[in-house]
Order: C-alpha cells, then sequence, then structure tokens
C-alpha cells in the first residue's frame, strides 16, 4: 500500500513534495480502488469465491468511477489520475510503477479464450482516453498518447505510441514513424 501511496506523491504535482497533504491523499479514487482490489477482491477471486469479488468491483466502480475486474493482476506503485471511465479486464496484467489518466480501457475484444487482455509491462504512461484491446504485450518504459487506440497489436520497449490506430513515433529515444506489427499471441 505504502509503494501506492507513494505513486501519488510522485505522479501528482499538486501533492508532491508535501507530506502534509497526506490527508488529501488518502482521499484519492484511485488508492480506495487499488487497496480493495489488491488485499480484498482479488484475493477472495483467486479462492474462486463466485459472488463477493465481483460485487466488491462493481461497488467500487459505482464509489469511485474506476472498474478493475477482481482478475487483474496489478503491480505495485500503480497510480489512477483521475480515475473516472477506467476499465481493466479480468485476464489483464499491469506491471511495476505504471500511470493511467481518466478513461483508459484495458479491454478484450472477446474474440480470444483464456488470455484476452492487455499485459503492460514496467513504468509505463497511458494517456487519457487511451483503448487497449486484446491479448497483447505492451514493452517496459513505453508512453501510450491521449485518445491512442491500439487492437491487437504488441508494442516493444522504451516507445511512444499515439493515434488511431497506433503508430510508434519515438523508439529509443529517437524519432521514428512506423506501425505497431501483429500480436504474436494466439
Amino acid at each position: 500500500m505504502f509503494e501506492d501511496i507513494r505513486a501519488i506523491y510522485e505522479n501528482d504535482p499538486s501533492v508532491r513534495g508535501s507530506i502534509l497533504r497526506f490527508p488529501e491523499v488518502i482521499l484519492y479514487p484511485c488508492l480506495h480502488a487499488i487497496i480493495i482490489h489488491r488485499y480484498i477482491s482479488h484475493p477472495l477471486y483467486k479462492l474462486k469465491l463466485p459472488f463477493v469479488p465481483r460485487f466488491l468491483s462493481q461497488f467500487m466502480r459505482f464509489l469511485t468511477g474506476i472498474e478493475i475486474h477482481p482478475g487483474a493482476k496489478i503491480g505495485r506503485g500503480f497510480f489512477i489520475d483521475h480515475g473516472m471511465g477506467v476499465v481493466i479486464g479480468e485476464t489483464a496484467e499491469i506491471g511495476r510503477n505504471c500511470t493511467l489518466f481518466h478513461n483508459v480501457t484495458i479491454g478484450g475484444t472477446g474474440k480470444h479464450e483464456g488470455k484476452r487482455h492487455p499485459t503492460i509491462g514496467d513504468n509505463v504512461m497511458i494517456g487519457t482516453s487511451a483503448t487497449l484491446l486484446g491479448p497483447i504485450i505492451i514493452g517496459n518504459n513505453v508512453k501510450i498518447g491521449a485518445e491512442t487506440f491500439i487492437m491487437n497489436h504488441d508494442v516493444p520497449d522504451s516507445c511512444t505510441v499515439v493515434g488511431a490506430p497506433g503508430r510508434i513515433v519515438r523508439m529509443n529515444g529517437q524519432k521514428v514513424d512506423m506501425p505497431l506489427k501483429e500480436s504474436i499471441i494466439e
């Protein structure tokens, strides 16, 4: 839990550097959604309880506007800035120190069985209203721009992706302009 609080301090300029803002930080909806998911919903889901984890997920969606399916795996240091409208699907996996902005969808297409949602690496930033669909892999140290749409295409490490459909515009610090490659996951 402390890593998630630290992530708020590191990512939100309105509280950065001021321990006096701690009472404000504990009111952040993203913190509530992550704590309930990480310490109650996900463990109960792993125990294969049929109703309680899903009920908690929907209740937190009602309270915070953030829908995290109980089956999703989320790493430490996760931060959702202005979380309203965020959806994280059942088989999604999110690495450490990732930041999402409001209205991000990490979902499935309905065409796949088993692993249906994206796997997101460490240190990834996903901009407002971005949509990532399908069993794709988003590499480490990736930035995904606002309103970017990525479906069934993997994203390599250390790049910036923008547009609909998403295109790589920076890779390893160099400007490029290249389409994404088809996902190798079937």
